[in-house]
């Protein structure tokens, strides 16, 4: 492994240069697949310090609506904070990029993203906590396999370099993160990896938790995009439409109840229109709905229900 002694470590402007530079990245190959409809960026900025820069596509030929944000934020850390996060300092700093694309076609499935350093600081502006965390997950409305393998064999790919363990780890914590614990601990899609407060240890540098986040961050397009090119071209129907906003509606509830980045952004006076960009445009929410028994409808939520190993397949 890398050492600090071997490479010099890496400043915060590093990681932000990398985050704007895979927003870009990310948002063209986007456009380039959707070929019809282009992001918005809104730029702002936050008065305790620092900003963002959101950009938004909707209506497009294959994305209704698909966020791809970054935000470079700091300030003092309040007393809500430390409540809310169990953290304590002077002040701090946060930046990375969050991204949700809800595709309109139901066999075309939701995914979600984000990629995050965060620095607390003394009195002083000495650094005296650092860590990493992101990951990505799977949201689909219909379950083909063959996808749900593809997509965690490329973040298999992508971690295995870092340690052969690393993988199933993250995994395990993205089945028991992304779950509705108040719909009998329903996870809200097949899952990806999920990892926070990752620290330098004796296996990790911090020079290596910054390739690593680098390695995640690479692999986004191609875990994703050739699950779009495959399914892009099924016709659906109403019926299943109308199935997508049910599915979709869980997907609500996590981000509003559950999700410690919507909590984080709404205690630290984030932006609430980037903050809850991560919502679907058109949702459903049918009393005690229940889908016909034996339907695909019914095999994609028994697998929300009951979590797999997808590369032991």
């Amino acid at each position: 492994m890398i050492t600090d002694e071997q490479q010099p470590y890496f400043t915060k402007e590093d990681w932000i240069n990398y985050i704007h530079g895979l927003q870009d990245t990310i948002c063209i190959a986007l456009e380039g697949e959707d070929a019809r409809a282009s992001f918005h960026e809104d730029l702002w900025e936050r008065p305790e310090g620092g900003g963002g820069r959101t950009r938004v596509m909707s209506l497009g030929n294959i994305f209704e609506k698909a966020g791809v944000n970054t935000s470079v934020v700091e300030g003092l850390v309040t007393e809500a904070m430390e409540k809310q996060l169990g953290i304590s300092g002077h002040s701090w700093f946060a930046c990375g990029l969050s991204l949700v694309l809800h595709p309109e076609n139901p066999f075309i499935p939701t995914v979600h993203a984000n990629w995050r350093m965060f620095e607390l600081y003394d009195d002083t502006g000495l650094v005296i906590d650092r860590w990493f965390g992101g990951g990505t997950d799977l949201t689909p409305y219909y379950l083909f396999e063959e996808d749900v393998v593809h997509f965690h064999s490329t973040l298999k790919k992508a971690i295995d370099q870092f340690g052969p363990s690393l993988y199933s780890k993250y995994k395990n914590q993205c089945d028991q993160y992304f779950v509705n614990s108040h719909r009998n601990n329903e996870m809200r899609g097949v899952g990806g990896v999920f990892y926070d407060y990752l620290k330098p240890d004796k296996d990790l540098a911090v020079n290596d938790l910054f390739a690593f986040q680098k390695a995640n961050g690479n692999s986004f397009i191609e875990a994703y995009i050739p699950i779009v090119q495959k399914r892009k071209a099924l016709e659906w129907t109403g019926e299943q439409r109308y199935w997508q906003e049910i599915r979709r509606g869980r997907y609500v509830e996590f981000n509003l109840i559950h999700d410690r980045g919507t909590i984080f952004g709404l205690k630290t006076n984030g932006r609430t229109e980037s903050i809850l960009m991560s919502l679907p445009p058109r949702v459903r929410f049918d009393y005690d709905y229940q889908p016909v028994s034996g339907s695909a409808e019914e095999t994609l939520l028994k697998v929300c229900q009951h979590p797999r190993d997808w590369i032991a397949l």
